[in-house]
């Protein structure tokens, strides 16, 4: 079945809500879950960080007080997603195995007093994580309230996905092993004569940190692949148990923003649904945003970071099955700067998740907690119970949702191709300060929705049919299987820079990059080079910065700075950007490309962004002024008007 046709049938978006009962005195239960449904909630996520409750003491359960939380919320008539236990492992086990938590690169002990202390390679913790998991799906994997399961919380936050334990290493060894076959393959991959690194055994090999300089970069990416591939098992450990003792409900797990430590393809290849936690003025502050645009929306979020992970998590599965699991409904806690939410952001950021295909958009939290690490993080409550100013704004959304019904599939325009590894290999050898893959990612993204286009992210190998329209953004190793589809397609093809430039193994490509990039492009990186701040080949009215690869080839150069420095070669329907794409670079290449591939664009106004999903045209305004939607964006209004208000959405049904 594709993509679109499963869309097609899909039901309307549901709204739901991140629930603690273990957080709160048991006579509100029953209040609160009312007070949901008055909201228009439907779905209640809870249970993930319980475990101290539930087993308070080495094989002693107590179920008491979640069968009554469950059945309270069911007798609203909410369903419930049930979460694993295992990111907060009670301190009794931790005495108990002391050495099953993560240890980071100098050494340290990851201890408890936190979450996530556990190390994903520790097969005794990994047996205890299934254990819990095996009782908790004993107990409600067939309770009729209980209709999804959410393994485990947020896999890798605060940097837990590398640990150099001794379990991680004694494990990372053992992969090895199967990878390569014997010490004499693997020193010839990783290119091991160099420096004398050569290894006699899989046995002398330590993990890739406390080198006098950097390690092998080969080492490295060996290890991120190992550690992903942890992940990935610890994971499929508690979806066999779910699968087994709970038939027929879903399993989905909450990813994160701008992470990229392991390989969630891999993972959402035994969900069923792949969920990401949301928190657009969280992200915004976090990561690497120019100054004017964490003032600009400060408040708002950068009018892409929402979008782009809706879309690259609606990617990772074929179904394109997916949910925000956790919504920002105000401020949180964990940024330098916190702000609250724009009056009417919270209601944006939920329809925006509609038009882009979510099943369900759930508020992270219900009530605000007084208490421990998360004092000042918002919910829907305040402490005491009355409302905060996302409440009434989930409120409207839902009657929003009821309204619209349910949305169809998006038009197949452009797709960029994204994969972990490339990311793990700009981390490993940048090169250069600021040219991460996942960030040329974003680039490309965000020059597209600048122009109204709508874009699917997907993996190498996934089928290109259908698409005007291919960008990679920032692709060194690329597989056989895309080259093949690439060939195939007969659309207009954008290869960024570093694109081909290594291979499996880390290795410079064969006859120089884009190695097998040049069954589609006549040319080859013969000079690259990573320019500081101020070094910049201007052109027109972009500039190149960053990153510039010099190349001998039969290519067009199509756009040139004034120097004569070229940014960008074209031959026949594929172009080559060998200057980075920031922003100016990759809206001048992609405007282009988009005209030659027949595509439709729009000049939007600053902080206007717009999605098509079946006959209906959603449009957002994250700016903090007054905008006026542009005349070649036509419809008949379903929702709002054409001159939106800061923080406003307005919704066109095609005429």
């Amino acid at each position: 079945m594709s993509i679109s046709s499963q869309w097609l049938n899909r039901p309307i978006m549901k709204l739901g809500t991140c629930y603690y009962p273990e957080h709160w005195p048991e006579n509100l239960w029953a209040e609160d879950a009312l007070r949901m449904v008055e909201t228009g909630l439907s779905q209640v996520r809870i249970g993930e960080f319980a475990w101290s409750r539930i087993e308070p003491d080495p094989g002693q359960f107590d179920w008491g007080w979640l069968d009554r939380a469950i059945e309270a919320l069911h007798a609203a008539g909410l369903e419930v997603i049930l979460g694993t236990p295992t990111a907060t492992p009670p301190k009794w086990l931790v005495d108990a195995m002391p050495d099953m938590v993560a240890t980071n690169e100098h050494g340290h002990a990851r201890i408890f007093g936190s979450r996530r202390h556990y190390c994903f390679s520790h097969r005794g913790y990994r047996a205890e994580a299934a254990r819990i998991t095996r009782a908790v799906a004993n107990r409600y994997g067939k309770h009729p309230a209980v209709v999804a399961w959410q393994t485990d919380n947020e896999y890798g936050c605060h940097d837990t996905v590398l640990s150099f334990s001794d379990a991680a290493r004694l494990a990372f060894r053992e992969w090895l092993a199967a990878r390569y076959g014997t010490a004499m393959k693997l020193n010839r991959a990783w290119g091991n004569v160099f420096w004398s690194m050569e290894y006699r055994s899989f046995d002398e090999i330590d993990l890739p940190g406390h080198t006098v300089t950097e390690a092998n970069p080969a080492h490295w990416l060996a290890f991120r692949r190992f550690a992903s591939d942890e992940v990935a098992a610890f994971n499929r450990s508690q979806v066999e148990i779910l699968r087994e003792l709970s038939p027929g409900r879903d399993v989905v797990h909450n990813y994160m923003g701008f992470f990229t430590e392991f390989d969630h393809h891999a993972i959402a290849a035994d969900l069923d649904v792949v969920g990401w936690d949301s928190y657009p003025l969280g992200f915004l502050d976090s990561f690497s945003f120019t100054e004017a645009d964490k003032l600009a929306y400060a408040r708002q979020g950068h009018p892409d970071i929402a979008a782009f992970h809706h879309d690259l998590y609606r990617g990772c599965t074929p179904s394109g099955r997916w949910s925000v699991l956790e919504q920002q409904p105000g401020p949180v806690n964990w940024a330098n700067h916190n702000p609250a939410p724009l009056p009417g952001m919270v209601r944006l950021w939920t329809l925006e998740a509609m038009a882009h295909g979510a099943e369900l958009v759930s508020y992270f939290r219900w009530r605000q907690f007084p208490q421990a690490q998360e004092q000042h993080h918002a919910g829907l409550l305040l402490p005491d119970s009355e409302p905060a100013l996302g409440l009434a704004e989930a409120a409207q959304s839902a009657r929003d949702i009821a309204m619209l019904g349910p949305v169809g599939d998006p038009p197949k325009q452009v797709a960029l191709v994204f994969a972990y590894d490339a990311d793990w290999v700009t981390k490993i050898q940048p090169q250069g300060k600021g040219v991460s893959a996942l960030w040329a990612a974003f680039s490309c993204y965000s020059a597209l929705r600048k122009l109204g286009l709508d874009i699917d992210i997907v993996p190498p190998g996934r089928p290109l049919d259908g698409y005007s329209l291919v960008v990679l953004p920032c692709l060194p190793i690329v597989p056989d299987c895309l080259v093949a589809e690439l060939q195939r397609f007969s659309g207009q093809i954008v290869i960024g820079p570093r694109s081909g430039s290594r291979d499996a193994d880390f290795a410079i490509s064969d006859g120089l990059p884009p190695g097998p990039l040049r069954a589609l492009f006549p040319g080859k990186v013969v000079r690259v080079e990573s320019l500081r701040p101020g070094l910049t080949h201007p052109g027109k009215d972009w500039e190149i910065e960053r990153w510039l690869e010099h190349l001998e080839t039969a290519a067009e150069p199509e756009m040139i700075a004034l120097d004569g420095t070229v940014a960008c070669w074209r031959h026949r329907q594929v172009r080559y950007m060998s200057a980075w794409p920031n922003q100016e670079v990759a809206h001048a290449v992609l405007a282009r490309v988009a005209k030659d591939a027949g595509l439709a664009t729009h000049a939007l106004p600053e902080g206007l962004r717009l999605r098509r999903a079946g006959n209906k045209t959603f449009i957002f305004n994250y700016s903090k002024e007054t905008v006026h939607l542009p005349d070649t964006v036509t419809g008949d209004l379903l929702l709002g008007q054409r001159t939106l208000p800061p923080a406003d959405v307005s919704i066109l049904k095609a005429n």
